[in-house]
């Protein structure tokens, strides 16, 4: 049920909102599947077991390719948000720190995982999802994120382990 259909029609509110929305045509679609096939493409025939995506926008494109290769989809959560027993690693940003959590019940010894995230920009929090895995027993085959700074260009590891990257920033100046 639409809200304009529950008595709020011509409520200023709700034109505020629709106002506040900006609508692209055609996106995100093709974007975000072109995004989730090049991805696929690199890492179907890899033997990758575990697609761990890195809150928030991790899960964005993480359950897509899991579901695409056959793997699990393994969420790295912000603290206190995950059930059952978890473990955590805390990282430093550009402004700041932060802290991961995973759910160990959800890696086995041994297997084979990528980390996927939107952007990387100074590298830790992907660091910080290599080093949870890799203390739950997994090999973690590669970093991947649609986005990268350009100080990254040229840089293809991270932490010892490779590093995808699809584009970097436009410059919107």
């Amino acid at each position: 049920m639409f809200a304009v259909e529950n008595g709020l029609q011509g409520d200023p509110r709700l034109k505020a909102i629709s106002d506040a929305i900006r609508v692209i045509p055609h996106f995100p679609k093709p974007a975000f599947k072109d995004t989730v096939d090049i991805f696929v493409d690199r890492y179907r025939d890899m033997a990758i077991s575990i697609v761990a995506g890195v809150e928030a926008r991790g899960f964005v494109f993480g359950p897509s390719i899991a579901l695409a290769i056959g793997a699990k989809f393994i969420p790295l959560r912000k603290p206190n948000k995950l059930p059952g027993k978890v473990i955590y690693e805390e990282y430093e940003l550009e402004y700041g720190n932060d802290c991961l959590e995973i759910d160990v019940g959800g890696v086995g010894d041994g297997e084979r995982a990528i980390v996927i995230d939107d952007l990387v920009a100074t590298g830790g929090t992907l660091s910080a999802s290599i080093t949870l895995l890799e203390r739950l027993g997994a090999h973690v085959v590669e970093c991947a994120c649609v986005i990268g700074f350009p100080h990254f260009k040229g840089q293809s590891s991270l932490n010892g382990k490779p590093l995808y990257i699809l584009v970097e920033p436009q410059n919107t100046n």
